[in-house]
């Protein structure tokens, strides 16, 4: 009789139809672009003509609060080194009353192992299902010294997270190839071969020429403006903004390619 009434709420949960997503970045190493990827998706959303709820949880670093034109929401949910439940609890109450809309949640470095202890402990991932939406964990892996480190992260959060949990792989070459030190692409390491079945897509930011587009990509986000301010923002010379919609382009057709977003 247990496994029936198990199966049983095994069959309404699948019956829910998941209708919008809940964009969650969550990464352990600092400076490895997960800011940016919720700022670039919050933009691509808003081309789209969505309206996502932006929240930005990173007590340390609320970069991604910065940015005025996506009307970012902040809640710290740390409390000291332990996750502050109450706050949680405002966070999934935020999250409900988002109804039709994607969210889209920027967690920071210092919460990634106590959150992910706690959103794996207390079911939440299940509880978003039934709430009729899809958790999906945005993770970056860059190349350079830190490659390792955002790997490891990477296959941490896939082996630990319920099947309930979708993924997306933002692969950044801003510190240079996104590969290991023997020279093997991370879409090629076993960390990926054996978990790709989980990841719905990766997003290959562009490797951009650093004293152009690289540049003025750089300053785009190091002022917290959205493509459409930069672009529309007669300050800046012609070159520059044909510059910045050319990345936009780019970047755009990745996230054109990702179903799950």
């Amino acid at each position: 009789m247990p496994t029936a009434d198990k199966n049983k709420k095994q069959s309404e949960a699948e019956s829910v139809p998941v209708r919008h997503a809940v964009h969650s970045a969550q990464q352990g190493k600092g400076g490895c672009g997960k800011s940016v990827s919720t700022a670039l998706l919050g933009m691509y959303k808003i081309s789209k003509g969505e309206l996502p709820l932006c929240i930005d949880t990173d007590p340390l670093n609320p970069t991604f609060s910065n940015y005025e034109k996506l009307n970012v929401r902040q809640l710290n949910i740390m409390e000291g080194d332990e996750i502050n439940q109450r706050k949680l609890d405002t966070l999934i109450q935020w999250i409900d009353e988002a109804g039709d809309r994607d969210v889209i949640i920027d967690n920071g470095a210092p919460s990634f192992i106590p959150l992910s202890s706690y959103m794996i402990s207390q079911q939440i991932p299940a509880l978003l299902y039934e709430m009729g939406k899809q958790l999906v964990i945005h993770i970056s892996i860059v190349g350079g010294q830190a490659h390792d480190y955002t790997v490891e992260g990477f296959k941490a959060m896939v082996e630990q997270y319920p099947s309930e949990t979708r993924f997306v792989v933002w692969l950044n070459p801003y510190w240079g190839a996104v590969e290991s030190d023997q020279g093997v692409p991370f879409e090629q390491s076993e960390a990926y071969l054996m978990n790709k079945d989980k990841v719905d897509a990766l997003i290959r930011l562009p490797t951009l020429k650093k004293e152009l587009h690289g540049q003025d990509f750089a300053d785009m986000l190091e002022n917290y403006k959205t493509f459409d301010e930069a672009i529309e923002d007669k300050s800046l010379s012609i070159m520059v903004r044909q510059r910045l919609k050319q990345v936009r382009a780019l970047v755009f057709e990745q996230l054109d390619l990702a179903t799950v977003i």
